[in-house]
């Protein structure tokens, strides 16, 4: 039987990349959507997908005038169900807005615009297409599936993490100094990435391998 893992959304047409790359590694997909009661009873793990940005609120922030509006429901089902997924050491893994929620769930703060358009909000290029580097850090969990170095990422995101949550570690930058990739070591697997992997995954075996080895940490 195949492992269920839980995956948060507020748009249903959105995770369709989601389910196609976790079901690629041989899991499946429970959707949860947001302002849901759902707890993890029944489920080996948890994704945090992608989405609008969180309230600002979290992390002691007024709303920046480009902030998206808040949706409230969705950050505090999320927010529950992180919390619930780190205290079982169940594997997390958490892109884009998914990542910037572990994040703040761990007492860290977000930059609320980015303004460079030309690298991090790129939405002139199909969706698989990569568009800058990330330099992964030695000796990280994410280094140790996707290799150390540089590695080519899609993107799609204006805000960004700013100051680093509690425990967490740095796992990869971008060129210009923007957090792409933290983890949380200690845990089975808790990682998180800025870009969107679920889009690159049908053809590129190296973000595929992201969802792989989730996967197999759910399996373990």
């Amino acid at each position: 039987m195949k492992k269920l893992v839980g995956l948060t959304y507020s748009d249903e047409e959105r995770i369709r990349p989601y389910v196609a790359a976790l079901e690629a590694a041989g899991l499946s997909v429970k959707p949860i959507p947001a302002g849901s009661d759902i707890d993890l009873k029944g489920l080996d793990g948890l994704v945090l997908s992608g989405g609008i940005d969180l309230n600002p609120h979290l992390y002691g922030e007024e709303r920046h005038p480009e902030a998206d509006e808040p949706n409230d429901a969705r950050d505090e089902t999320e927010l529950r169900l992180l919390h619930e997924a780190l205290a079982q050491d169940l594997p997390v893994l958490a892109i884009c807005r998914g990542m910037q929620l572990m994040n703040v769930a761990m007492g860290g703060s977000l930059e609320q615009h980015i303004d460079a358009r030309d690298v991090h909000q790129r939405y002139d290029v199909e969706k698989r297409i990569p568009v800058h580097q990330v330099e992964v850090e030695a000796g990280t969990q994410l280094a140790g599936i996707l290799g150390n170095g540089n590695v080519p990422v899609n993107s799609r995101h204006h805000q960004a993490v700013a100051l680093v949550g509690s425990k967490l570690r740095v796992s990869a930058k971008a060129e210009d100094g923007t957090v792409e990739g933290i983890e949380l070591p200690g845990k089975r697997f808790a990682v998180g990435v800025q870009w969107h992997p679920e889009d690159q995954a049908a053809t590129d075996p190296l973000q595929a391998r992201l969802f792989g080895e989730f996967a197999g940490a759910v399996k373990s």
